[in-house]
């Protein structure tokens, strides 16, 4: 079967600005845009140009220093929005608006006071109206997780008769389990009309920590885009991690997917994401965590020095980070301890690792984690060298590495 390409949608710099205590500003958002493009992300989702100047000046300066991705801008299914969005995507080589409303039944009742075909109605005028500065259109049915799926059919059916390109089915409260939300789609894909001229998006939260499974169920059905953040930054527990999802599609060739995203960029967009966010990155974060390669438990690193792949699914390289890392503790093991060693040019004989294990362990107990300084030190407790800068005793030879 050939494989089918998952188109990559970044909102990093509008949804994954949504958090309380991060703001861009446009330089700021202009050198992660050139990054995302780096890292050969399908769509990048420049902001809310309506939002504020500030949003409208970023995603006009993203428009003219992107050049082979397209830039896309947020509205409301309102012409006012629609028309700033136009407006702010005049420089963008492939500009796309992103429009739409809220479809389930709370967003409907409460969010608008509004009814079923006046919800209908709204989306064919907004699409319509969009199509009038660009020609690729993407429509998003907000809380289509909680949207009756009859309804949402009849909706997604008259936005592609409007011109829409695109059709976004957000899990916008993160609320779906993963096999409910593949059932959404696949429904989808076999009830509306003309669903096969259009692009399927998933835009999944994390509420319930289910994002990136969500998104994967969602292309396994038929979606053909994933929308999703750097570091999974995002309006409140955050969106599909993006370096997640397409990781997940690297190791797993039996699903038949692939995407067009260089993976050995993501550690390096990862800090950089963080930095001007000031959203620091959890240290077990998947792919992308300081502890995502770390290992400080004496049977994994055991394991770990023998052959990396016992306890390493995803080869460090392949995201960017050089090489995994032994953290010495109380958990490690002698293996580990001599593995340090030989890293910091000791090579220890076995009368001489029983020796300085046992000094070791004492020492561990009152520390989180044991420094290279401290190995030296272990070494001078031991009566193995005088000092840092001394000879060896014949038990051990130095190696400069």
């Amino acid at each position: 079967m050939e494989k089918r390409r998952i188109q990559i949608f970044d909102t990093s710099l509008r949804d994954g600005e949504q958090v309380p205590g991060c703001k861009l500003n446009a330089k700021e958002k202009v050198k992660i845009a050139k990054k995302l493009e780096e890292l050969g992300v399908d769509v990048i989702e420049a902001g809310f140009p309506i939002s504020s100047p500030g949003d409208y000046e970023s995603v006009q300066e993203i428009s003219k220093n992107i050049s082979h991705t397209t830039v896309c801008a947020l509205s409301r299914a309102m012409e006012k929005d629609i028309k700033i969005a136009g407006e702010s995507l005049k420089y963008a080589k492939y500009p796309r608006i992103h429009t739409g409303i809220g479809t389930s039944n709370v967003h409907i009742r409460y969010k608008f006071n509004s009814t079923l075909d006046k919800i209908i109605d709204q989306s064919m005028e907004a699409v319509k109206y969009a199509k009038k500065f660009v020609e690729d259109v993407e429509f998003y049915a907000e809380d289509a997780g909680r949207t009756d799926n009859q309804f949402l059919s009849k909706i997604c059916e008259n936005v592609i008769k409007c011109g829409a390109t695109v059709i976004n089915i957000p899990d916008t409260t993160g609320c779906c389990l993963p096999e409910e939300y593949g059932k959404k789609i696949q429904f989808l894909m076999e009830n509306v009309k003309g669903i096969h001229k259009v692009v399927i998006s998933t835009h999944c939260h994390d509420d319930l920590g289910l994002s990136t499974a969500n998104s994967l169920y969602g292309i396994i059905n038929g979606a053909q885009q994933v929308e999703c953040t750097i570091n999974g930054i995002g309006e409140r527990a955050g969106n599909t991690s993006l370096e997640e999802i397409v990781m997940i599609i690297k190791q797993n060739p039996h699903l038949n997917f692939f995407t067009n995203i260089k993976t050995q960029c993501f550690a390096d967009i990862s800090r950089l994401v963080s930095k001007y966010t000031g959203m620091k990155i959890p240290a077990n974060k998947a792919i992308v965590g300081i502890n995502a390669f770390s290992h400080s438990s004496g049977i994994h690193q055991d394991g770990v020095i023998k052959k990396k792949e016992t306890y390493e699914s995803i080869n460090p390289k392949d995201v960017g980070v050089n090489d995994s890392s032994i953290i010495l503790t109380a958990r490690s093991g002698r293996a580990a301890l001599k593995y340090r060693y030989q890293q910091i040019g000791y090579f220890l004989k076995k009368n001489s690792l029983d020796l300085v294990y046992s000094i070791f362990l004492k020492y561990a107990d009152r520390k989180k984690e044991i420094t290279d300084k401290d190995l030296e030190t272990i070494l001078e407790k031991a009566n193995l060298i005088k000092n840092h800068s001394s000879r060896l005793s014949s038990d051990i030879s130095r190696h400069v590495i």
